[in-house]
């Protein structure tokens, strides 16, 4: 199930207040500036920082990789 594109449009990191990129196939929204991933359950993003999953360097480079080659774009644009 996709996330709303207006909800998209607020959702930030809570910890750093950045845009977050979106991965619908993989259910999760990842801030690749401290590089932890927010996992979505059941169509609800989880945006516990205490639940958030930091990931290891080849994580981060698959998935700014994907983003990339997919033209994923931020949640918002950081200004």
């Amino acid at each position: 199930m996709a996330l709303d594109p207006m909800l998209l449009e607020i959702l930030a990191c809570p910890e750093d207040k950045g845009p977050l990129l979106y991965f619908a196939d993989e259910e999760s929204l990842y801030n690749p500036r401290l590089r932890r991933r927010y996992a979505i359950r059941d169509g609800i993003p989880v945006m516990l920082i205490d639940e958030a999953e930091t990931v290891a360097d080849a994580e981060h480079d698959r998935l700014t990789a994907k983003a990339e080659a997919e033209g994923l774009h931020p949640t918002f644009e950081a200004g």
